[in-house]
Protein backbone atom coordinates (compact mmCIF):
# COMPACT_ATOMS: atom_id res chain seq x y z
CA UNK A 1 0.00 0.00 0.00
CA UNK A 2 2.83 2.39 0.89
CA UNK A 3 4.62 1.64 -2.37
CA UNK A 4 1.49 2.48 -4.37
CA UNK A 5 0.86 5.60 -2.32
CA UNK A 6 4.38 6.95 -2.83
CA UNK A 7 3.88 7.00 -6.61
CA UNK A 8 0.71 9.08 -6.22
CA UNK A 9 2.54 11.51 -3.93
CA UNK A 10 5.71 11.84 -6.00
CA UNK A 11 3.88 12.15 -9.33
CA UNK A 12 0.63 14.13 -8.75
CA UNK A 13 0.20 14.55 -12.49
CA UNK A 14 -3.59 14.77 -12.32
CA UNK A 15 -3.24 18.22 -10.73
CA UNK A 16 -1.38 19.57 -13.79
CA UNK A 17 -3.80 20.15 -16.68
CA UNK A 18 -2.36 20.74 -20.17
CA UNK A 19 -2.15 24.34 -21.38
CA UNK A 20 -2.69 24.42 -25.16
CA UNK A 21 -2.11 28.19 -25.20
CA UNK A 22 1.64 27.49 -24.99
CA UNK A 23 1.68 26.80 -28.73
CA UNK A 24 0.33 30.29 -29.44
CA UNK A 25 2.69 31.92 -26.93
CA UNK A 26 5.72 30.22 -28.51
CA UNK A 27 4.91 29.82 -32.22
CA UNK A 28 8.40 28.56 -33.11
CA UNK A 29 8.22 25.71 -30.61
CA UNK A 30 9.18 22.32 -32.10
CA UNK A 31 7.36 19.29 -30.75
CA UNK A 32 9.23 16.00 -30.50
CA UNK A 33 7.77 12.57 -29.80
CA UNK A 34 9.34 9.42 -28.41
CA UNK A 35 7.52 6.20 -29.31
CA UNK A 36 6.94 3.68 -26.52
CA UNK A 37 5.97 0.03 -26.66
CA UNK A 38 2.22 -0.37 -26.97
CA UNK A 39 1.72 2.61 -29.26
CA UNK A 40 1.98 5.35 -26.62
CA UNK A 41 4.28 8.36 -26.93
CA UNK A 42 6.17 10.83 -24.75
CA UNK A 43 6.42 14.47 -25.76
CA UNK A 44 9.22 17.03 -25.58
CA UNK A 45 9.63 20.64 -26.72
CA UNK A 46 12.71 21.91 -28.54
CA UNK A 47 13.32 25.66 -28.49
CA UNK A 48 16.09 26.73 -30.82
CA UNK A 49 18.69 29.31 -29.81
CA UNK A 50 18.40 32.75 -31.37
CA UNK A 51 20.85 34.19 -33.88
CA UNK A 52 23.45 31.42 -33.98
CA UNK A 53 25.86 30.68 -36.82
CA UNK A 54 27.56 27.54 -35.45
CA UNK A 55 26.70 24.63 -33.15
CA UNK A 56 25.50 26.03 -29.83
CA UNK A 57 25.14 24.79 -26.25
CA UNK A 58 21.84 23.37 -25.01
CA UNK A 59 19.98 23.20 -21.71
CA UNK A 60 17.86 20.17 -20.84
CA UNK A 61 15.29 21.24 -18.24
CA UNK A 62 13.22 18.94 -16.03
CA UNK A 63 10.24 20.47 -14.23
CA UNK A 64 8.67 19.84 -10.82
CA UNK A 65 6.28 17.03 -9.99
CA UNK A 66 3.04 19.03 -10.35
CA UNK A 67 4.00 20.89 -13.51
CA UNK A 68 4.12 20.33 -17.26
CA UNK A 69 6.45 21.38 -20.03
CA UNK A 70 3.53 23.55 -21.20
CA UNK A 71 4.08 25.86 -18.24
CA UNK A 72 7.75 26.45 -19.11
CA UNK A 73 7.54 26.84 -22.89
CA UNK A 74 8.09 30.59 -22.84
CA UNK A 75 10.09 30.88 -19.60
CA UNK A 76 13.47 30.16 -21.17
CA UNK A 77 13.58 32.93 -23.74
CA UNK A 78 16.64 34.39 -21.91
CA UNK A 79 18.56 31.17 -22.66
CA UNK A 80 17.61 31.41 -26.32
CA UNK A 81 18.69 35.05 -26.48
CA UNK A 82 22.06 33.98 -25.06
CA UNK A 83 22.47 31.53 -27.94
CA UNK A 84 21.50 28.41 -25.99
CA UNK A 85 19.03 25.78 -27.22
CA UNK A 86 16.43 24.45 -24.76
CA UNK A 87 14.97 20.95 -24.56
CA UNK A 88 11.96 20.28 -22.32
CA UNK A 89 11.25 16.53 -22.01
CA UNK A 90 7.94 15.51 -20.43
CA UNK A 91 7.40 12.72 -17.90
CA UNK A 92 5.31 9.70 -18.81
CA UNK A 93 1.67 10.10 -17.84
CA UNK A 94 1.93 13.91 -17.78
CA UNK A 95 0.10 16.19 -20.18
CA UNK A 96 -0.25 14.60 -23.60
CA UNK A 97 2.31 11.86 -22.84
CA UNK A 98 1.26 8.26 -22.34
CA UNK A 99 2.47 5.63 -19.91
CA UNK A 100 3.06 5.72 -16.16
CA UNK A 101 5.80 7.78 -14.51
CA UNK A 102 8.63 6.27 -12.50
CA UNK A 103 12.31 6.88 -11.87
CA UNK A 104 13.55 4.19 -14.26
CA UNK A 105 11.36 5.16 -17.21
CA UNK A 106 12.01 8.88 -16.73
CA UNK A 107 15.75 8.19 -16.90
CA UNK A 108 15.23 5.98 -19.95
CA UNK A 109 13.21 8.65 -21.77
CA UNK A 110 15.59 11.47 -20.87
CA UNK A 111 18.50 9.44 -22.22
CA UNK A 112 16.61 8.87 -25.48
CA UNK A 113 15.78 12.58 -25.84
CA UNK A 114 19.38 13.49 -24.94
CA UNK A 115 20.69 11.25 -27.71
CA UNK A 116 18.36 12.86 -30.22
CA UNK A 117 19.39 16.33 -29.05
CA UNK A 118 23.15 15.83 -29.37
CA UNK A 119 22.67 14.28 -32.83
CA UNK A 120 21.28 17.58 -34.14
CA UNK A 121 23.85 19.51 -36.23
CA UNK A 122 22.98 22.84 -34.58
CA UNK A 123 23.80 21.47 -31.09
CA UNK A 124 27.30 21.36 -29.58
CA UNK A 125 27.31 18.00 -27.80
CA UNK A 126 30.25 19.07 -25.61
CA UNK A 127 28.20 21.88 -24.03
CA UNK A 128 25.09 20.24 -22.60
CA UNK A 129 23.74 21.81 -19.40
CA UNK A 130 21.31 19.87 -17.21
CA UNK A 131 18.85 21.93 -15.15
CA UNK A 132 16.22 20.45 -12.83
CA UNK A 133 13.71 22.02 -10.49
CA UNK A 134 12.44 20.08 -7.45
CA UNK A 135 11.69 16.53 -8.69
CA UNK A 136 13.35 17.58 -11.93
CA UNK A 137 16.66 17.80 -10.11
CA UNK A 138 16.42 14.09 -9.45
CA UNK A 139 15.48 13.50 -13.09
CA UNK A 140 18.50 15.35 -14.51
CA UNK A 141 20.80 13.68 -11.98
CA UNK A 142 19.54 10.35 -13.31
CA UNK A 143 20.41 11.53 -16.81
CA UNK A 144 23.84 12.73 -15.63
CA UNK A 145 24.52 9.21 -14.37
CA UNK A 146 24.08 7.90 -17.93
CA UNK A 147 25.30 10.66 -20.24
CA UNK A 148 28.01 13.36 -20.13
CA UNK A 149 27.12 16.93 -19.22
CA UNK A 150 29.18 20.12 -19.01
CA UNK A 151 27.32 21.58 -16.02
CA UNK A 152 24.51 20.80 -13.60
CA UNK A 153 21.93 23.21 -12.15
CA UNK A 154 19.81 21.97 -9.24
CA UNK A 155 16.98 24.26 -8.18
CA UNK A 156 15.02 23.46 -4.99
CA UNK A 157 16.19 19.84 -5.19
CA UNK A 158 16.53 17.04 -2.64
CA UNK A 159 19.51 14.82 -1.86
CA UNK A 160 17.20 11.84 -2.38
CA UNK A 161 13.55 10.85 -2.05
CA UNK A 162 14.66 8.31 0.53
CA UNK A 163 16.12 11.07 2.73
CA UNK A 164 12.89 13.04 2.50
CA UNK A 165 10.89 9.94 3.45
CA UNK A 166 13.05 9.21 6.47
CA UNK A 167 12.51 12.75 7.74
CA UNK A 168 8.76 11.99 7.66
CA UNK A 169 9.29 8.70 9.51
CA UNK A 170 8.63 6.62 6.38
CA UNK A 171 10.98 3.60 6.03
CA UNK A 172 13.33 4.05 3.11
CA UNK A 173 12.85 0.48 1.86
CA UNK A 174 9.27 1.20 0.75
CA UNK A 175 10.42 3.88 -1.68
CA UNK A 176 10.37 2.57 -5.23
CA UNK A 177 11.68 5.81 -6.75
CA UNK A 178 14.75 6.92 -4.82
CA UNK A 179 16.19 9.66 -7.07
CA UNK A 180 19.56 9.62 -5.32
CA UNK A 181 20.81 13.03 -6.46
CA UNK A 182 23.55 13.21 -3.85
CA UNK A 183 25.49 10.21 -5.13
CA UNK A 184 25.41 11.61 -8.68
CA UNK A 185 26.62 15.04 -7.53
CA UNK A 186 29.49 13.41 -5.64
CA UNK A 187 30.71 11.79 -8.86
CA UNK A 188 29.99 14.69 -11.21
CA UNK A 189 33.22 16.30 -12.39
CA UNK A 190 31.83 19.54 -13.82
CA UNK A 191 30.52 22.69 -12.12
CA UNK A 192 27.31 22.39 -10.10
CA UNK A 193 25.02 25.31 -9.23
CA UNK A 194 22.62 24.67 -6.33
CA UNK A 195 19.84 27.23 -5.73
CA UNK A 196 17.34 26.91 -2.90
CA UNK A 197 14.92 28.87 -0.73
CA UNK A 198 15.91 29.07 2.92
CA UNK A 199 12.24 28.76 3.95
CA UNK A 200 11.45 25.79 1.69
CA UNK A 201 8.61 23.95 3.41
CA UNK A 202 8.80 20.79 1.28
CA UNK A 203 12.51 20.20 0.71
CA UNK A 204 14.50 21.53 3.66
CA UNK A 205 17.39 23.89 2.92
CA UNK A 206 19.77 21.35 4.46
CA UNK A 207 19.41 19.28 1.28
CA UNK A 208 20.85 22.16 -0.77
CA UNK A 209 23.73 22.58 1.65
CA UNK A 210 24.54 18.88 1.41
CA UNK A 211 24.43 18.91 -2.40
CA UNK A 212 26.65 21.98 -2.70
CA UNK A 213 29.14 20.56 -0.21
CA UNK A 214 29.28 17.22 -2.01
CA UNK A 215 29.99 18.77 -5.43
CA UNK A 216 33.57 18.93 -6.59
CA UNK A 217 32.89 22.37 -8.10
CA UNK A 218 29.83 23.48 -6.16
CA UNK A 219 28.19 26.89 -5.84
CA UNK A 220 25.21 27.66 -3.60
CA UNK A 221 22.70 30.46 -4.17
CA UNK A 222 20.13 31.13 -1.45
CA UNK A 223 16.78 32.87 -1.66
CA UNK A 224 14.49 34.11 1.10
CA UNK A 225 11.47 32.15 -0.09
CA UNK A 226 9.69 28.81 0.10
CA UNK A 227 9.43 25.99 -2.40
CA UNK A 228 6.75 27.04 -4.86
CA UNK A 229 7.82 30.67 -5.00
CA UNK A 230 11.40 29.93 -5.98
CA UNK A 231 13.11 31.67 -7.54
CA UNK A 232 11.70 34.84 -5.91
CA UNK A 233 10.11 37.64 -7.97
CA UNK A 234 13.50 39.10 -8.90
CA UNK A 235 13.84 37.02 -12.04
CA UNK A 236 16.46 39.39 -13.47
CA UNK A 237 18.85 38.56 -10.61
CA UNK A 238 18.31 34.83 -11.14
CA UNK A 239 19.09 35.09 -14.83
CA UNK A 240 22.23 37.12 -14.06
CA UNK A 241 23.32 34.32 -11.73
CA UNK A 242 22.63 31.70 -14.40
CA UNK A 243 24.51 33.64 -17.05
CA UNK A 244 27.48 34.19 -14.76
CA UNK A 245 27.55 30.47 -13.92
CA UNK A 246 27.64 29.30 -17.53
CA UNK A 247 30.07 32.03 -18.52
CA UNK A 248 32.49 31.04 -15.76
CA UNK A 249 32.15 27.44 -16.96
CA UNK A 250 33.15 28.60 -20.46
CA UNK A 251 29.93 27.37 -22.05
CA UNK A 252 28.77 30.48 -23.92
CA UNK A 253 30.01 31.67 -27.29
CA UNK A 254 31.92 34.92 -27.13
Amino acid sequence: MLRALQRDIIFPRHYAPPDPTCFARVPDLERLWLDLDGGERVEAFFLAARNITRPAPAVIFAHGNAELIDYWADAFEPWRQLGVHVLLPEYRGYGRSGGEPGEDVIREDFVAFYDRLVARPEVDASRIILHGRSLGGGAVCGLASQRPAAALILQSTFTSITALARAMMVPGFVMVDKFDSLSVVQRFEGPVLVAHGTADEFIPFAHAEALAKAARQGQLITWSCGHNDSPPPNQAAWWRDLRRFVEEAGLLDE
